[in-house]
């Protein structure tokens, strides 16, 4: 069975991209759907569209799309607002659990606001709790009875790192402690089984490897035997028992419902909905082996090629996702030079040039002539001009 799904996507003729890991291409099905729910839903129905075109019941719906690519059982995962949101869900959720101990796991790999949302969190409830933070490779020695919530990012978003979700959450249930999963890089790149590994919490942004467009909204998942004890911090009216009885008083809705928050971003939401049409068909462990076959022969490649790029990712196909990262002290620049030979990557501080490979849409072929390309970068030192070297606000 191929993999190679192309066809379904618009991406430039001639260009080669590989920063599905930063933000999918569009699939070819998206523009006509959202057009549809511009024009006949909301444009022809207005308000009535909340009923008559299934508005409401749009974030369980696609939670359950994105929940059959993570392992997750039917009815566990809710899709709305933003990652930083549910971060912060997830771990207050998770503090409630355990209320005696005081400190979060986490490690120096992890997404910055990951960070950034779990300190604000600890420093607003003012209840002695410590953020610890140690090396990738320490996390499972530093899981031990003190600790309340180990959260990490299962795929370091530099370097493509892979934490064993199955042994480290095995480990932290051995103690006591309770595990959240950010899935930013992984959903839709490697496969994930929340059920089997038992993880309390994951969550995780769409429009990375599942292609929802720039701002499609976040998912949360919530192990089902928790699902109706967690007490949200954030109580927003649609995660309500009854939202339109309009109660003064908050009543939790049932299960992962309860995490929902505002109203949903109906448009984002169906583009993100139309986008998951291409996953149909595919197999997770099909499209792992041929994402690990597509970053061998990178690797491959551009060691032979440019021996003045150093591999920052696992060699160890095991330990990596679907991304693969070389370090360049000039990386920004010869990232510009590449961009500009349409071979699509990102940098990210300070040194990493950054590769994502998605076998739904990126070939051999297309690998092997973007090591080509990047090594005529750094061969004739193409990236040192001054319009590569000039920082644009995103990397």
């Amino acid at each position: 069975m191929t993999i190679l799904r192309k066809h379904l996507f618009d991406i430039p003729e001639g260009m080669i991209y590989l920063d599905g890991n930063s933000l999918g291409p569009l699939p070819k099905s998206v523009p006509a759907r959202l057009a549809r729910a511009v024009t006949e839903e909301w444009g022809a129905h207005l308000i009535k569209g909340w009923n008559l075109d299934g508005w409401m019941a749009q974030p369980a719906r696609v939670g359950d799309a994105v929940g059959r690519l993570i392992g997750a059982p039917e009815g566990s995962v809710v899709m709305g607002d933003t990652l930083s949101i549910k971060v912060y869900q997830a771990l207050s959720a998770a503090l409630q659990i355990s209320p005696k101990r005081k400190q979060i796991l986490s490690d120096l790999g992890n997404f910055p606001t990951d960070l950034y949302i779990a300190k604000g969190l600890l420093t607003h409830l003012d209840q002695g709790h410590e953020l610890r933070l140690v090396e990738p490779e320490d996390v499972a020695d530093a899981i031990t009875e003190e600790v309340a919530v180990v959260m990490l990012t299962q795929v370091d978003y530099r370097t493509g790192r892979m934490h064993d979700m199955a042994a480290i959450t095995a480990r932290a249930h051995a103690v006591g402690a309770v595990v959240i999963w950010d899935l930013a890089h992984s959903a839709g790149a490697v496969p994930v089984d929340l059920a089997g590994c038992g993880a309390e919490f994951a969550v995780g942004c769409s429009y990375k490897y599942l292609n929802g467009g720039p701002g499609a909204p976040a998912f949360i998942y919530v192990r089902p035997d928790l699902a109706d004890r967690v007490r949200p911090a954030l109580a927003g009216w649609l995660g309500h028992e009854a939202p339109f009885a309009f109660d003064l008083d908050y009543r939790p809705g049932p299960g992962v419902a309860r995490m929902r928050v505002g109203t949903p971003p109906v448009l984002q939401m169906t583009a993100l909905e139309a986008a998951l049409e291409v996953w149909e068909g595919v197999e997770m462990a099909a499209l792992r082996a041929a994402s690990v076959a597509l970053c061998e022969t990178f690797i491959a490649e551009v060691e032979a090629r440019c021996p003045e790029l150093v591999l920052a990712s696992p060699r160890d196909a095991a330990m990596r996702g679907s991304q693969v990262s070389f370090r360049f002290e000039q990386g920004y620049a010869a990232m510009q030079a590449l961009i500009a030979r349409d071979v699509i990557g990102d940098f990210r501080a300070p040194d990493i040039m950054r590769f994502g490979f998605t076998p739904l849409y990126v070939s051999e072929d297309e690998v092997i002539r973007a090591a080509s390309i990047l090594e005529e970068v750094i061969r004739d030192r193409l990236w040192d001009r001054p319009e590569y070297r000039a920082r644009q606000a995103v990397t």
